[in-house]
């Protein structure tokens, strides 16, 4: 028996589909379709990417009056097909228009985020995505692949599971390859920060694949592009608090002074400055808001007792000759 094509697959997925906006789901018709996806193992994800495509058709035509005929012979834009028509047309029009592109606008959808910015993109798949400030991240959906490329930055992930659709993420020449898990990816010079909350994943750089690490939830590792892999001891905590951004906060627990201070610069257009190099190794422990670094800046003042100087609307100094008013106040 020959192998269906997935052509004829994305056909009848969106027929299935076409039967149910007009039928119901009737239990009948709920028991065939069950039979039908236990055919082949690409028809769920067909018949995901045929209830995307339906959602964004009620998306779409969501002001419009189902009851109006008029709505159906009036012109449409270049590019789109009227929701009746498109189910009078059944699997043809929307298997057509899955070839034209229309309701795969998420492939290669990019995304990003400003300085400061933090977004959660639901997918079209049913995953999350967390995307964290300064990033760029471009998802590209197919039936058998799930395609992710962080350009830049840095992103969480919240998979959905679907064995015969693995989730895969690029950045620069390390991959990230996962089926239901949640997991991170920050780019940085070099390589790439993988950082995994739940299920395990399979990270290795491309060219290398004789050299895949696993790595299961609390663990992290740094993949390089030359195909170095450096995995840290297991430590949930830590993965949590490195990704506190998520909840727009910065977690810190025994962090030295000049690397908090390079966190919140990640976030912030006003900087901090440490003008005290000596105090850059200073441990320190606490929840601070990301947006807030004169917040942060006054508990260091406290905290550390280093001066803080506020003036400049542009920057936050930390450290350095203390003002006068305050060398008195120490006498």
């Amino acid at each position: 028996m020959s192998r269906q094509s997935a052509e004829a697959i994305e056909e009848e997925a969106a027929e299935w589909l076409a039967r149910i906006d007009r039928d119901g789901e009737t239990p009948e018709l709920m028991q065939a379709l069950g039979q039908w996806l236990q055919g082949d193992t690409r028809r769920e994800g067909a018949l995901v990417q045929a209830r995307a495509a339906f959602a964004l058709l009620n998306d779409h035509f969501s002001g419009v009056d189902p009851n109006e005929e008029e709505a159906i012979d009036a012109p449409v834009r270049a590019g789109t097909i009227g929701r009746r028509r498109l189910l009078a047309g059944g699997a043809a029009a929307l298997a057509a228009s899955f070839a034209g592109g229309l309701f795969l606008w998420r492939n290669g959808e990019t995304y990003r985020t400003g300085l400061g910015e933090v977004r959660r993109i639901p997918l079209a798949d049913g995953s999350v995505a967390a995307i964290n400030t300064e990033s760029v991240v471009q998802v590209a959906m197919a039936p058998d692949l799930r395609r992710v490329e962080v350009k830049s930055g840095e992103a969480w992930f919240q998979v959905a599971p679907n064995p015969s659709r693995p989730f895969l993420v690029e950045t620069g020449r390390v991959r990230v390859r996962a089926i239901g898990t949640a997991f991170s990816v920050r780019r940085r010079e070099g390589g790439a920060d993988v950082l995994v909350t739940e299920g395990v994943v399979e990270a290795w750089a491309d060219g290398a694949e004789g050299n895949v690490v696993k790595l299961a939830a609390g663990n992290r590792a740094f993949v390089a592009d030359d195909a170095a892999i450096a995995v840290a001891a297991s430590a949930p905590a830590s993965v949590d608090r490195a990704l506190a951004w998520r909840a727009g906060q910065i977690d810190l627990d025994g962090d030295p002074l000049g690397e908090a201070i390079e966190e919140f610069n990640r976030y912030n257009q006003r900087k901090l400055v440490l003008a005290d190099p000596s105090a850059a190794g200073e441990p320190l422990y606490g929840i601070f808001r990301i947006d807030d670094p004169e917040g942060f800046a006054n508990a260091i003042r406290h905290g550390l007792d280093l001066p803080v100087q506020t003036a400049d609307p542009r920057r936050i100094v930390i450290g350095g000759p203390r003002r006068p008013q305050e060398s008195s106040r120490k006498s």
